[in-house]
């Protein structure tokens, strides 16, 4: 029997095929729940440490990537054998542990609209029954309405785009200070309004990196940024510094606002 990423058996499939597919989202993920790239990072690879200890940690009776989600959340909440490894990322122990700290609401709101698993499915995960899953469900969106007001800078080049995700923001309660569709744009307005976030876009007007506009903005200022993309899986390659919060277009605005909610959770935890 041949497995496939909906499939029940190991067949012929090598184990690495059938969960590589899953991995960047999986970092996505996780390192939204962190809030930290590294961290994020140390929590996948120990996902991939223990399937090589034990083919049998992942269990394929559930599609392939509720299983792997699954096996990150018991690692992530400390129910299953070992951790994740810190020597050759860096990250402490402490730090770990601090991580796993995001409420579990934020976890099924992450898992719903981040991820965009079905309600059931982020209840299997996270290994609770419907009901729970539920009633966490609306714990978040009563806490998202409650954050505190930010200023945003957004930085697009489509203009219907932007305009959805100035709508999106505005209706969260939050004040948008400017939009800006070129690098050195971005960078001049980030100046002059010293944004609490930024939402950027990848491919600005000009040709030019909206990548590059924030490593200028972030040279200048410290603040929290959640790249907004079509291809995320390019974004999260291991190959160069990669953004921590990334939000997939064409995107749905339930995804825009937790991405939203929890970057300035964090950003307030810090």
């Amino acid at each position: 029997m041949t497995t496939t990423a909906q499939g029940t058996g190991t067949g012929r499939q090598n184990l690495s095929e059938l969960i590589a597919p899953q991995l960047p989202y999986l970092r996505r993920f996780a390192r939204a729940l962190c809030g930290e790239q590294r961290a994020g990072d140390a929590f996948v690879a120990a996902v991939i440490e223990a399937l090589i200890e034990d083919r049998n940690a992942l269990d394929l009776t559930l599609p392939t990537r509720v299983a792997v989600y699954a096996l990150f959340h018991r690692l992530w909440s400390g129910s299953a054998p070992g951790g994740p490894a810190t020597g050759d990322t860096g990250v402490g122990a402490a730090q770990l542990r601090i991580a796993r700290l995001t409420p579990r609401s934020r976890q099924i709101l992450l898992l719903t609209t981040l991820e965009g698993f079905s309600l059931d499915d982020a209840a299997t995960i996270m290994g609770i029954d419907h009901d729970e899953a539920a009633g966490l469900a609306r714990e978040a969106r009563a806490e998202l309405e409650r954050q505190m007001r930010s200023r945003v800078l957004i930085i697009e080049d489509e203009p219907i785009i932007a305009l959805d995700i100035e709508s999106i923001v505005t209706g969260m309660g939050h004040e948008v200070v400017g939009i800006a569709d070129t690098r050195a744009g971005a960078v001049a307005l980030a100046d002059d309004t010293k944004p609490d976030l930024v939402l950027a876009d990848i491919q600005l007007a000009d040709g030019s990196s909206g990548i590059d506009a924030v490593e200028d903005i972030l040279a200048r200022m410290k603040v929290p940024v959640i790249f907004v993309t079509a291809f995320p899986e390019r974004l999260l390659t291991g190959e160069r510094p990669e953004p921590t919060f990334l939000v997939t277009k064409p995107f749905r605005t339930g995804t825009v606002e937790a991405a939203i909610s929890q970057v300035l959770f964090l950003s307030a935890a810090n």
